[in-house]
């Protein structure tokens, strides 16, 4: 019997011919146009004083190039997405399935490219990037890295243009410069896919980004319209009240003079401790909050994004269940359960 792949109703691959031989044709391929020109940032930020001694000036010089084109040459007409809402979470060969689901290959395969431009699910795509780049960036296969640094670069230009949620992508990129400046340092310690030059070269891009947000200018939006000030008080405090992120309130409170006497507001921050910790509790981390997440059907081990308008509309339940009550079976995932999900 003939190997089909993974999945046995899979209608097969798409392949083109190129001067390099046959390679597989994907219809999302997408390229880093910017990356092979963001390779200008000093050296002395990303190797210690002990590594600045390999590099004269004529091997930094060929080092630098070598790296644009190796890093260029490794990411056009490679990447491979997918825009599919659900996967089956399989840990072990069946008759049906071949082989177990990776963490990489969840990452590729379900649709985090559409997920960001979604504000419900955008702050979710970006607290699960935070997480893997703390700890599973090098688990990644070789595609599965280039999709993620692809991801990331949209969310960055979506921040750059619409100047929405820069805080959390300064967080996410801080974590990432600093996983990749250790795993640069340590090369010959850890295993990494890819050459070096590709590692120091995503490092460069990471370095850039922080830069051009840190050097964001927020415009001030000109409007004939309502605007925040224009709300009464009781609206406003109400708005206050709503807000899990303390973070959110001390910005909101540099708005208005009465938005900073409202942020002040002791019974606001009671309520926001009790939100997060229990009375017991001395320490804890703050609970997570998402407007949507994935979603784990117990019954089917199916991973899926469930859309709420067409569930609401044609009672859609996000994937092929075949349970009697599918409600019943659903499990909304965390980042960290996500991650969870394939350590076997």
């Amino acid at each position: 019997m003939p190997f089909l792949g993974q999945d046995w109703r899979s209608p097969g691959w798409s392949w083109i011919k190129t001067e390099d031989g046959w390679k597989r044709c994907e219809p999302w391929s997408q390229e880093l146009e910017r990356e092979n020109n963001q390779c200008n940032i000093s050296h002395s930020i990303i190797l210690n004083s002990e590594d600045e001694e390999i590099f004269n000036n004529e091997e930094h010089e060929y080092a630098s190039k070598k790296r644009k084109k190796d890093h260029f040459r490794n990411d056009t007409n490679t990447q491979c997405f997918y825009r599919e809402k659900w996967i089956y979470v399989h840990k072990e060969s069946t008759r049906e399935r071949h082989g177990y689901c990776t963490l990489g290959e969840a990452f590729n395969r379900l649709d985090f490219s559409s997920a960001i431009q979604d504000t419900r699910r955008f702050n979710y795509v970006v607290r699960l990037l935070q997480l893997i780049a703390k700890s599973q960036l090098t688990s990644l296969s070789g595609v599965a890295q280039k999709n993620y640094f692809h991801i990331l670069d949209k969310i960055v230009q979506k921040v750059l243009s619409d100047h929405q949620n820069p805080r959390l992508i300064k967080d996410l990129l801080q974590d990432l410069s600093s996983t990749l400046c250790i795993l640069i340092r340590g090369v010959g310690k850890s295993v990494l896919v890819g050459n070096i030059n590709i590692w120091i070269c995503r490092l460069e891009t990471v370095l850039s980004w922080q830069q051009q947000l840190q050097n964001l200018q927020m415009t001030k939006h000109v409007s004939g319209g309502l605007t925040l000030s224009d709300l009464p008080v009781h609206m406003l405090n109400n708005i206050l009240y709503r807000l899990s992120d303390g973070w959110d309130i001390v910005t909101l409170g540099q708005v208005t003079p009465t938005l900073a006497v409202l942020s002040e507001d002791r019974r606001l921050w009671k309520k926001l401790c009790q939100y997060h910790f229990a009375e017991k509790q001395k320490y804890y981390p703050t609970k997570e909050q998402y407007g949507d997440t994935l979603h784990f059907c117990r019954h089917c081990s199916i991973l899926f994004w469930k859309d709420r308008r067409l569930a609401l509309l044609l009672e859609d339940s996000g994937h092929p269940c075949t349970a009697a009550d599918p409600d019943s079976c659903f499990t909304p995932v965390s980042p960290q359960h996500f991650i969870d999900l394939f350590k076997f």
